[in-house]
């Protein structure tokens, strides 16, 4: 397999395929890795989004994974509670529960595999209000990726605008420019901004073009702070945990970065520490841009903004055809730029293969919670 090549292979539990990640061609490629890879989807069949034995599952592959490679970073999300918080009512006593089921498998990792953790919470998640609905607009209203706070608003007429500053549930409309200027961006960082980028109340959802397909009876909080725990030290903002993680890495650490979705301050169980969410009036969200400002140590809201048109560019043939909406693989993440070893393990499809840029990732293969398997994805073999 040439370097630059990544391979996945699709285990749908009675039968694996393997592909070139890039093209979506079938590939044979063979080597140490791909058996590896082969072995440990085999060994462990994906229970589903929903299923209480879905974080346990992340436990497991990523302890059995972690025996067959001995990497130093090792990247796991659990994401099961953010996933039944959303989808249906819970109790507090049951909630409560859920997320001491999530504690003990995060110390179930650590435990057995020794590794320091740096624990970090993407924000918990509170009762839906109330929903705006932007499919009645003359202008295009997205909602991309579980977004639930902000959309996209492109070509709007003038009415559009004025039927949503008179909206008591939009809390703030902002023009591309004013977007740009928070995080210092450039004409190149405008080319996937929406003209307009709306921000809902505190509980309010938009109904727009790429919402989720079941109507959420939770949604991600507006935070400003998110709970985090490293015994390597403190992170101030979520710019700042990168330089933690490799600092710990150059002293020659095995270090576990460890994201719990759905897990506010008042769900973490440990003793923690607030790390800032968020710049000037924006809160990021749990989805992609989240994700890579914590991999990367850099706001990276500009490749995968809100609201923006995640469909233009599509084409019959497009690369990385498994990786859902993205369309290349992000640089600058911590498995990409780390010598050593890396692994990622998450119930969280797409994700991990594509914001942490670990030598070998596994995660769920499903969609809107759709099981239809494991994926597995091998970035670099020449490490074995």
């Amino acid at each position: 397999m040439k370097a630059h090549t990544s391979l996945a292979i699709v285990d749908a539990r009675d039968w694996q395929n393997q592909f070139d990640l890039r093209s979506g061609d079938k590939s044979d490629d063979r080597g140490p890795l791909v058996d590896l890879m082969k072995e440990v989807l085999h060994r462990h069949q994906y229970p589903g989004d929903l299923d209480s034995g879905s974080n346990r599952w992340v436990t497991d592959t990523a302890l059995d994974l972690t025996a067959g490679y001995h990497p130093d970073f090792v990247l796991l999300t659990y994401a099961r509670q953010y996933f039944a918080s959303r989808v249906g009512p819970m109790s507090a006593p049951d909630r409560h529960a859920m997320m001491g089921e999530l504690f003990q498998e995060v110390e179930r990792f650590i435990g057995e595999s020794g590794f320091t953790p740096v624990i970090v919470g993407r924000g918990g998640v509170m009762p839906l209000e109330g929903v705006i609905d932007l499919s009645g607009l003359n202008g295009i209203g997205v909602s991309t990726h579980w977004s639930a706070r902000y959309a996209g608003l492109h070509e709007p007429s003038e009415a559009d605008l004025k039927q949503l500053e008179a909206d008591p549930n939009v809390d703030r409309i902002v023009t591309k420019k004013e977007f740009l200027d928070l995080f210092d961006g450039t004409s190149h960082d405008a080319r996937l901004l929406p003209d307009y980028l709306l921000v809902a109340q505190r509980g309010f959802a938009f109904k727009a073009l790429g919402c989720t397909m079941r109507k959420p009876v939770m949604i991600p909080d507006a935070t400003h702070h998110i709970p985090y725990f490293s015994p390597l030290g403190a992170a101030t903002d979520v710019t700042s945990i990168r330089p933690v993680i490799d600092h710990g890495l150059l002293q020659g650490k095995k270090i576990a970065l460890i994201i719990l979705e759905g897990v506010g301050g008042d769900d973490f169980q440990w003793s923690s520490t607030p790390c800032g969410n968020s710049k000037g009036w924006f809160c990021y969200e749990p989805g992609d841009a989240q994700y890579l400002t914590i991999t990367t140590g850099q706001h990276r809201i500009f490749e995968h903004p809100p609201g923006h048109l995640f469909y233009a560019g599509d084409t019959e043939k497009k690369d990385y055809p498994l990786s859902g909406y993205f369309k290349e693989i992000p640089v600058g993440t911590i498995g990409a730029e780390f010598s050593g070893r890396s692994i990622a393990v998450g119930n969280k499809s797409m994700s991990m293969h594509m914001v942490s840029g670990a030598d070998l990732c596994v995660e769920c293969f499903a969609r809107n919670h759709y099981n239809q398997g494991t994926l597995g994805v091998i970035h670099r073999q020449d490490k074995l």
